[in-house]
């Protein structure tokens, strides 16, 4: 029997860790990774420039899922693996034209300036308020608001929303942009009862057992970036990722194979197709094959994001810079969607003397800034940082990472796009869709997915006798 044959398009995240797990399945295979850009990764990058770490994309992951966490301890990157300092632990709201600290406990929570009382008697009511009856969708905005108050809405799931996806509330899916609470009300009735319930099963499930760390959630990342990871990836696949390799379309072959077309003579065949790269580009690439899966794929819409990294001396700096940073809603159309205090979340992130702060820009609302030229964007950060930390100094560093479809959008009616994507791929034996536009945007859920795709793959080779 001759070793099977896979395709992998796609050197993101997705496409490497479900290679990855794919040649743990089945050793004897022959794996393929395609890249069209010039480097791995997708927008997972770091850069280190003039002593400061940039990261391109995503600044770290949570370890409230174990995927990524296990995959890093798979690949011996333990002792690379850096947790958040404490003081990332505190958020901040551009509020009111100041940052006001998110609360983080009961506490704080009551004493919050962001939400009156009649908000804050909402959510300590909460779950005594009836669930959704019906299945009809609801969005982000109206699931806070039915559940608790307007304000809330506006004002926390805004900010939820805003710091992971940069969509707008009021046309995000609830149960696709954020399943786990949606699930709380579908099973418990209300979502602080199912976090109480939850919290005391796990308390349960580690009695007697020596926990590590905090109680909380941790960030998490590596000593020289997230780069760390993809590039490990990289190293542990027999067959390294050929980028430079774009795909045009996947095609059925007379012998039952795939056959990969690239421009020119490029050309693959493989006996599964595992397609990881953007929606948009899915949909280019099975547009010969299934016009309406095409369809299906291009109506996912995206929202651009811009990284401004600025470096400035510690000492032109007159905040602390004690927290992760702060997100400004939505609502305000300004010019950043938030900051990070990348030098406060992570050592190593900016020289000595100095700190490292990343704006991100664009998102739904402001999708003109994808247009913005170099120095209008460093400017308009720098009026904000003005306005909010104090800071006159100029930057001694600044570094303009753009995505200009960055981030994918969970629109409502997205489980039901997502559902018809995954039938209409599956009447073309041996092709698979992946990726964070379809169930979850964070690394977390890419790298899960992962897993979840290869046992998939491995499953339909193995039927197929191959």
């Amino acid at each position: 029997m001759r070793m099977p044959r896979i395709v992998v398009v796609g050197a993101g995240i997705s496409g490497l860790a479900t290679a990855y797990a794919l040649q743990n399945r089945i050793p004897t295979s022959e794996i393929l990774v395609l890249e069209s850009a010039s480097r791995i990764g997708g927008t997972i990058w770091s850069e280190r420039c003039d002593g400061f770490l940039v990261e391109h994309g995503p600044n770290g992951f949570l370890d409230t899922k174990p995927s990524t966490v296990q995959l890093s301890i798979g690949l011996g990157l333990n002792d690379e693996m850096v947790c958040a300092l404490p003081a990332a632990r505190h958020r901040y709201l551009f509020h009111k034209d100041r940052l006001v600290w998110l609360p983080e406990g009961f506490w704080s929570f009551l004493t919050t300036p962001l939400l009156s009382w009649r908000s804050k008697w909402a959510v300590l009511t909460e779950r005594f308020r009836s669930p959704k009856s019906g299945d009809a969708e609801e969005s982000v905005h109206d699931f806070f608001r039915r559940r608790t108050t307007t304000e809330i809405a506006e004002t926390l799931a805004d900010a939820l929303v805003t710091g992971i996806h940069a969509g707008d509330p009021k046309l995000l899916s609830m149960p696709a942009a954020f399943p786990r609470l949606a699930s709380l009300e579908r099973e418990y009735g209300s979502i602080l009862k199912g976090i109480k319930y939850q919290a005391r099963h796990q308390r349960w499930l580690t009695k007697g057992k020596q926990r590590s760390g905090s109680s909380g959630s941790r960030i998490l990342s590596f000593r020289d970036g997230l780069r760390t990871l993809v590039e490990t990836l990289q190293s542990k696949l027999k067959t390294p990722p050929i980028v430079g390799a774009e795909v045009r379309r996947v095609l059925p072959d007379a012998s039952g194979q795939w056959a990969i077309q690239g421009p020119g003579q490029d050309r693959w065949t493989a006996d599964a197709v595992i397609l990881t790269c953007p929606a948009y580009r899915q949909a280019e690439i099975v547009a010969d094959l299934d016009g309406e899966l095409a369809e299906l794929l291009g109506g996912i819409a995206y929202a651009p994001a811009i990284v401004v990294a600025l470096g400035y001396r510690r000492e032109d700096v007159p905040q602390s810079l004690d927290g992760f940073g702060y997100i400004v809603p939505q609502r305000l159309w300004a010019d950043l969607l938030g900051s990070q205090w990348c030098s406060s979340i992570f050592p190593g992130r900016a020289p000595d003397g100095c700190v490292l702060l990343r704006a991100i820009c664009g998102g739904w609302h402001r999708q003109d800034l994808a247009s913005w030229e170099a120095d209008r964007l460093v400017e308009a950060v720098r009026r904000h940082y003005h306005q909010v930390l104090g800071i006159a100094a100029a930057p001694v560093f600044h570094r303009i990472v753009r995505w200009p479809r960055g981030i994918p959008q969970y629109h409502l009616g997205h489980l039901e796009r997502v559902r018809r994507i995954e039938v209409r791929a599956g009447a073309h034996r041996g092709l698979f869709l992946t990726g964070n536009a379809l169930h979850g945007v964070a690394m977390n859920d890419c790298t899960e997915q992962a897993e979840v795709t290869a046992d998939r793959v491995a499953a339909y080779l193995a039927a197929a006798g191959r």
